[in-house]
């Protein structure tokens, strides 16, 4: 079978039989993956992500169940996993195969097919974790707009597309207002921010004005970011594509009680990963999802890899194991 492997020595398309997979309960032959901002670090040989080598790569697999000895899972049916440790230091989902121990693994839920599944994957999920963790801790449509940073990400785009459908105001952050200011306003973006806004040392507290924030960005625009909350606002960090220094102060904290949310998208309990789930079967507009999904096969990832890394992709990218 065909797979993504990383090595000490590059990345490259290989073939592999079963026993580089390994031994675990359930085996899955993988329908799709996609392609996140990880994935792309890992497939173009950056550090960071892979641990372990030789490694498949892949933080994300759907696909059927071709043998179990887990109770919880039965031959033909979808799983979806996300993270726990795929392509860190487990083989991940770039390969027609896979053979995981299925503890963090949720069912396809109704309402989405397993490729709409695929295409959301790693990021959709965060921003769905992100969304909650907001709503749970009291952020609500009524208490002022919510900044989405990175906002024409894989993370961002679905943050917005998922806080529009609850009712909330959005204000998108991206350097490219020009080009897809049009494309945020689709997913349902009520106001564009500037990355240059944002971008430049700021005061430790300035105008209050989002109740709350979901960042994957990280670095002075996360630190501008928390500066902008209002009193008893939440922020999400969900990413660090830009930095992962906080060039912040306590002083949002104290001064106006704002919280600062981490979201752990790769060890969350399966009790999260099926609320998530859940929140995207609902609140996604699935044509919205197709006009922002393209499709590749796995000869394509780590060209696509590249572009992601260069800002040249945005939206999702779908990766077909059967083509």
């Amino acid at each position: 079978m065909r797979a993504i492997v990383v090595r000490d020595e590059g990345v490259q398309i290989e073939q592999i039989d079963d026993e580089f997979l390994g031994d675990g309960p359930v085996t899955v032959d993988v329908a799709y993956s996609d392609l996140n901002y990880k994935d792309a670090l890992a497939v173009t040989g950056k550090p960071g992500v892979v641990r372990k080598r030789p490694l498949i790569a892949g933080v994300d697999l759907v696909g059927r169940v071709a043998e179990s000895s887990d109770d919880r899972w039965s031959v033909g049916e979808w799983l979806i996993l996300n993270g726990a440790g795929l392509s860190e230091t487990k083989h991940g989902g770039y390969a027609e195969r896979a053979v995981i121990d299925a503890e963090h693994a949720v069912k396809l839920p109704e309402g989405l097919s397993p490729e709409r599944a695929a295409a959301l994957g790693t990021a959709g999920y965060t921003a769905a974790l992100a969304v909650l963790r907001l709503v749970m801790e009291g952020v609500s449509p009524d208490a002022g707009p919510v900044l989405v940073t990175g906002a024409t990400g894989g993370v961002g785009s679905v943050a917005t597309m998922l806080l529009s459908a609850a009712g909330f105001e959005v204000a998108a952050l991206t350097g490219r207002v020009d080009e897809l200011g049009d494309y945020l306003r689709g997913l349902g973006a009520d106001t564009l921010v500037a990355r240059e806004d944002l971008a430049n040392p700021g005061k430790p507290l300035q105008a209050a004005t989002y109740a709350g924030v979901i960042d994957s960005v990280g670095g002075q625009i996360l630190a501008n970011a928390i500066a902008q909350t209002k009193p008893g606002g939440l922020v999400a960090a969900c990413g660090l594509a830009g930095s992962h220094d906080l060039p912040s102060t306590v002083m949002p904290f104290i001064l106006r009680g704002v919280t600062l949310a981490g979201i752990d998208s790769v060890w969350a309990s399966l009790d999260d990963r099926a609320d998530a789930w859940r929140v995207l079967a609902r609140g996604v507009d699935l044509d919205q999802l197709d006009a922002m999904t393209s499709t590749i096969n796995l000869g394509e990832v780590q060209e696509a890899g590249e572009q992601l890394l260069a800002g040249r992709r945005h939206g999702r990218t779908l990766v077909r194991l059967d083509a």
